[in-house]
């Protein structure tokens, strides 16, 4: 008798969940640089396979809700009722964002990153990855249509209005801010034009 897919994807998910807390703690603990994967897999119970299955580096480990994110931010473009603009709509998500990784008990998490030149290039990559997921979004969305340079550029803004305000000393001012010239940037992008010229 095979195990019904909802519950399969359940522990599936209790699984990853449960090597990224034991990835994260040791990490802290001890330094991220000191701990390697098969001690993340034994002290989580599981095999080293396992957690290859889970995450694609050790990196990814500190990084778990990556993918969230960048659904979290595409989302907030398609998913959007017909009458709201687009930037207000990403301002909203950014702030949910900015107040999750600015929470009780994120200053070390982020210290560590900071401290790591292995963590800040993969932070580095994902941000750049965000982006270009983000560009297409709003490429597809713009009525009317927006060039390829002026979408990606607008991402960029964005995803780094998420880094900016999270090391801000008030980061939600810090998003209102930065979204005033996201939003006037975004107001004078000439339209009618899809794609740039070659």
């Amino acid at each position: 008798m095979t195990e019904p897919s909802g519950r399969r994807e359940r522990k599936k998910a209790a699984t990853r969940q449960k090597i990224a807390d034991t990835a994260l703690r040791l990490f802290l603990e001890r330094g991220y640089e000191a701990v390697g994967i098969r001690e993340v897999a034994a002290e989580a119970d599981v095999a080293v396979t396992t957690v290859f299955s889970h995450f694609a580096s050790k990196e990814a480990l500190v990084f778990e809700q990556d993918q969230d994110f960048e659904q979290r931010l595409t989302r907030a473009v398609t998913d959007r009722s017909p009458d709201e603009p687009l930037i207000p709509a990403l301002r909203r998500e950014i702030h949910a964002m900015v107040r999750h990784c600015t929470a009780d008990g994120a200053g070390p998490i982020w210290r560590m990153i900071d401290e790591s030149p292995a963590l800040r290039e993969y932070e580095e990559t994902m941000r750049l990855r965000h982006a270009d997921a983000l560009a297409t979004a709003v490429a597809a969305d713009s009525d009317p249509a927006r060039s390829a340079t002026a979408c990606r550029t607008i991402a960029r803004f964005v995803i780094g209005a998420f880094s900016l305000a999270r090391e801000a000393d008030d980061p939600a001012a810090a998003v209102d801010e930065i979204f005033r010239m996201i939003e006037a940037a975004w107001a004078v992008v000439p339209s009618g034009t899809s794609a740039d010229a070659a």
